[in-house]
């Protein structure tokens, strides 16, 4: 016999970086995080600024808080709003479950009195014109009315499976509205020493852009070369 699960599990240590850590990716393009962890971190284009950006302005960076919900319910979510440090991106799994809402306005509205910078989740939202008057940048699958339930199980600060990445409390999110980045709490310091060589290359190539560049000069030395064959 299968034993009845908790309805909710919460981690009792929830590691966190520091306030430099969180300094450093404020203002930093989902792009140049990209970059700098050699093209991986970035969740399924499947999920995006609400409303695709039109209405909020979405662009955030923080220390991921997860709530594990599975499919149609969010009490996971709603207990995460107790352990809400300033500064939180909220991720929330929904187990990709597209049927009804991961959050509303009233949810998200709560998220900002905690001091919350932004939340995420791999299902629609609810409530459109409520979480644009809220204000909190959110990322997520789309839109529907339907409504959720908040039953559990679910578990707080545990590592979740979101947007094809896997996720922990204390992993750095950056998003804006290119989508949303995730850099574990290991290579965080990483992250941040090649963020400034990421960034001078891309002040460098953008200074040479303006100046009217029309190829890369590693392509014209490619198409120069004997490893391209040309043919009639």
């Amino acid at each position: 016999m299968i034993e009845e699960p908790p309805l909710l599990t919460i981690a009792r240590t929830m590691r966190r970086p520091s306030a430099a850590q969180i300094a450093a990716f404020q203002g930093v393009p989902t792009g140049f995080v990209v970059d700098a962890l050699h093209g991986s971190g970035a969740l399924s284009s499947d999920i995006q600024p609400i409303g695709a950006g039109r209405d909020l302005h979405c662009a955030a960076a923080g220390p991921a808080l997860t709530a594990d919900c599975g499919p149609a319910d969010i009490l996971a979510t709603l207990a995460a709003l107790k352990f809400v440090q300033p500064g939180d991106i909220v991720v929330a799994a929904f187990a990709g479950h597209q049927g009804c809402a991961a959050a509303g306005d009233r949810v998200t509205g709560m998220m900002k009195n905690n001091g919350a910078a932004g939340f995420v989740t791999d299902g629609p939202m609810r409530d459109y014109d409520g979480v644009i008057a809220v204000g909190l940048p959110a990322w997520c699958t789309g839109l529907t009315p339907a409504s959720p339930f908040a039953n559990g199980p679910g578990a707080v600060g545990r590592p979740i499976q979101i947007g094809g990445h896997e996720v922990e409390t204390g992993d750095m999110i950056v998003a804006d509205r290119d989508g949303v980045v995730v850099v574990p709490y290991e290579k965080i310091d990483e992250i941040i020493a090649r963020l400034a060589v990421v960034s001078a290359l891309e002040a460098d190539l953008d200074g040479e852009v303006a100046k009217g560049l029309k190829l890369p000069s590693s392509i014209s030395e490619l198409l120069a070369g004997d490893k391209v064959k040309y043919v009639d």
